[in-house]
């Protein structure tokens, strides 16, 4: 999937193609008011304000219909150049773009584009002309607070995409239908994964299916980090507003944080695992012997998201981040962070998710710590990215206050791209919390620390998986994983509860469907629910002793005995095939 933001020429069309639409809106509503209208990594979207009309999926027709007429127009698409007071005067009725012109400084060059009657605000550049913007689609209408501030007006925000020939807007529309199919809330209910309640927005109920799910993904992240030589910890989920403070949680996400009083003092829920790490390691006294220390959690953290923000698993207001706090020695860094590249890369293989890599630097104003450590920091960074055989994208002045950060975009089957992993360096809390370890000297000294998360939270990464796979999961992850269907429950249930009873001796999980249904019924239901294997069991399985199995996404059947697809099963699953 192309990043419309990042490719030059499709950025330029498609911020044009915002225009076109403003313009159409301009004359199909003329009293509707205009926010912003930027680019987006999938397209563009204008911010509108349209009074007490309502945009729906019929008004976008209307508003695209519009704007192929003045597209057809062919009309000159024109720089301006404007003072702040003639900005002021051009723009006088709408109360946004005086906003807009409010906030720059007097002495700024102000730049607008005119086609035809209607003018916007704008840096620019343009295609040259209306007749350029041809292929486009108008995809959706949402509400957006003004600013993004709850305490402002809603406006509505109109969602489009553009291309340069009709074969690029039909790939980009046939994947956005795709991706629909694949939509992990609607899966998620498909396949019995879990739920989101009214009575509880934002945090999600896992149902039987989807523990099954998130237990064997949960056993896979332990079983990996026991062999990296990781320690495992729990902390609490609410602790002493005293500890917050001393993080420095209190005073830069408090907004964020769940809070209550108990034995007449303030509490707060944990919105992250830090710093009940720390105080996991403070706990007792360290040599430089057990460095690099790595400390591993599947901490639950919960963060008060903006209701309209929440979206299924990926943004939810109580997850679990699968964190661990690596604590070292200054010279450790390079091979730990080697070692860690290496160890992600693993874990993402067996999803078949590959990645790229970003090194977000020192901020220009608001950081801590010397320079001269900075510096090193982040060539430590670079310098570990290259010896584990990646390049790393830099994205300078990103990186937190306290340290710099490789973060890992993963591509998933449809070429998506979500931010997971994460190796932050961090010189703030050793300080803050005045940790320390006894080096060879006999001398306390500070450890660094790393910050590290290969899913990012439990709950995002299924989602991604869902969608991933569109639902159908590699077998060890498969809720069920096989299903065993009697043609006939008179002629062929006992046989096949035996085959049940059998598989589940092995750990195999494993459904009976003995319905009273017709068996292509039970048979289409099979795949529905994207179960990796049937057994079709009728006369001739009974007579032989054997299992006929069709895999899912498959048409043709085959015939082993019981115990090759046990075996068969049994290495597909210990591989994670």
């Amino acid at each position: 999937m192309k990043n419309i933001k990042e490719n030059e020429k499709l950025n330029i069309l498609n911020h044009s193609c915002a225009h076109l639409l403003a313009a159409s809106v301009k004359e199909l509503y003329p009293n509707a008011l205009f926010w912003v209208g930027p680019v987006i990594s999938d397209g563009f979207y204008y911010d509108i304000d349209l009074g007490d009309k309502v945009i729906n999926d019929s008004d976008l027709l209307l508003i695209e219909k519009r704007m192929k007429k003045l597209s057809k127009s062919n009309k000159l698409i024109k720089k301006i150049q404007l003072t702040k007071q003639e900005a002021l005067e051009q723009f006088k009725d709408d109360i946004y773009k005086i906003d807009l012109i409010n906030n720059m400084d007097s002495d700024t060059n102000i730049t607008a584009y005119k086609q035809g009657d209607f003018i916007d605000l704008c840096r620019g550049p343009h295609v040259v002309s209306t007749n350029e913007i041809k292929y486009f689609k108008l995809l959706k209408v949402s509400g957006a607070y003004f600013k993004g501030d709850s305490k402002n007006k809603m406006l509505q925000r109109i969602y489009g995409i553009c291309f340069f020939n009709e074969d690029d807007l039909k790939e980009y529309l046939e994947f956005l239908e795709e991706a629909k199919k694949r939509d992990h809330r609607k899966l998620g209910r498909e396949l019995d994964l879990f739920m989101i309640s009214e009575y509880g927005p934002g945090f999600p109920f896992f149902l039987n299916n989807g523990m099954i799910l998130r237990n064997e993904l949960e056993n896979f992240w332990y079983e990996e980090h026991t062999k990296e030589g990781y320690e495992f910890i729990k902390t609490p989920i609410m602790l002493n507003k005293d500890l917050w403070e001393l993080s420095g949680h209190w005073y830069n996400y408090r907004e964020n944080m769940y809070v209550s009083e108990i034995d007449e003092k303030v509490f707060a829920i944990k919105p992250m695992n830090c710093p009940g790490g720390m105080l996991a390691y403070k706990n007792s006294l360290h040599s430089y012997k057990e460095l690099p220390l790595r400390v591993g959690e599947l901490g639950l953290v919960h963060r008060h998201e903006a209701s309209g923000a929440l979206n299924g698993l990926f943004r939810v207001r109580a997850f679990t981040q699968d964190d661990a706090h690596i604590f070292m020695t200054e010279e450790q860094i390079e091979t730990e962070v080697v070692s860690l590249i290496n160890f992600i890369d693993r874990i993402y293989s067996v999803f078949n998710l590959t990645y790229d890599i970003e090194l977000s630097t020192r901020p220009t104003d608001k950081y801590i710590g010397d320079i001269a450590i900075w510096d090193k920091s982040e060539k430590a960074l670079e310098d570990a990215c290259k010896k584990a055989g990646h390049s790393c994208r830099i994205n300078p002045g990103d990186g937190a206050f306290y340290g710099p950060k490789l973060d890992f975009h993963i591509k998933d089957s449809l070429g998506r791209v979500w931010q997971c992993g994460t190796i932050q360096l961090d010189m703030n809390l050793p300080e803050r919390f005045d940790l320390t370890y006894i080096d060879n000297d006999g001398n306390k000294k500070r450890p660094v620390m790393l910050h590290r998360v290969v899913f990012g939270s439990i709950e995002r990464f299924i989602g991604i998986l869902i969608e991933h796979y569109a639902g159908a999961f590699p077998l060890w992850l498969a809720p069920i994983q096989v299903n065993v269907i009697p043609v006939n429950n008179e002629y062929h249930l006992e046989y096949s509860a035996k085959l049940v009873d059998e598989m589940k001796k092995y750990g195999i999980r494993v459904k009976l469907d003995s319905r009273d249904e017709k068996l292509g019924y039970r048979l289409r239901e099979s795949q529905t629910k994207k179960i990796p294997y049937s057994l079709i069991i009728g006369d001739n399985e009974v007579k032989d002793n054997i299992v006929s199995y069709r895999k899912y996404g498959e048409k043709g059947t085959a015939s082993v005995t019981l115990l090759e697809f046990i075996d068969m099963l049994q290495d597909v699953i210990k591989n994670k095939k």
